[in-house]
């Protein structure tokens, strides 16, 4: 699926892909880098779209680990389908808000890293509110969330436009947020890094 396509699904329904192009390589690294990949077992991607971070963290994972990808768009899902084999990806063509019935019916109590591209701001108040109470219930005491938002920080509510503060949401829930900016990617973009314990991993790369 090329650049023109995935802009194209995201002009046809933008509340769902909420980008309008895949994440670069620098976002993509900036996302990757804090999870605790390398003993994890179970992974959560949300939002993977047509697969930009999805084929990075499989190629950091363990062979026997699990990487549970959230996709609400039907096209998206089928083309992550179609196009990656690996046995440790199950994609789940649902709404992120189902993460602890989907997670736990498949037999995990916690999972180890999630990497968020969902559009927050786009959601309902009460969608985000059980999202990552979902989340934070889920993740596990050495987990980390990664989420990105977009540099203008804007949200719809009641139908009009305005600053979404993600930054203060996320500490409702976790104990530490630590944010950076990914200037190279359209459009630039901040980087959240949310863990439970106040513990995050150094990162020492730059963008």
């Amino acid at each position: 699926m090329n650049l023109t396509t995935f802009a194209k699904e995201a002009v046809t329904d933008f509340r769902t892909v909420g980008a309008v192009a895949p994440s670069s390589r620098y976002l993509i690294q900036a996302m990757v880098r804090p999870l605790p990949l390398k003993r994890a077992r179970v992974v959560v991607e949300m939002g993977p779209g047509t697969g930009a971070m999805t084929h990075a963290l499989l190629k950091l994972i363990p062979f026997d680990a699990t990487l549970l990808a959230f996709e609400i768009n039907p096209r998206f899902s089928r083309y992550l389908r179609s196009n990656i084999s690996d046995p440790r990806l199950v994609v789940i063509n649902a709404s992120a808000e189902t993460l602890q019935k989907e997670v736990r019916g498949r037999g995990h109590d916690s999972v180890d890293a999630v990497v968020s591209s969902l559009a927050l701001g786009l959601m309902h108040d009460r969608q985000r509110r059980n999202l990552l109470g979902g989340l934070a219930s889920l993740l596990g005491e050495t987990g980390v969330l990664t989420q990105y938002q977009y540099l203008h920080r804007l949200q719809i509510e009641r139908g009009q436009v305005r600053k979404f503060d993600l930054a203060r949401l996320l500490h409702r829930y976790f104990s530490s947020v630590q944010q950076r900016v990914i200037w190279r990617n359209l459009p630039p973009a901040f980087v959240f890094t949310c863990c439970k314990t106040g513990v995050t991993r150094k990162q020492t790369f730059t963008t």
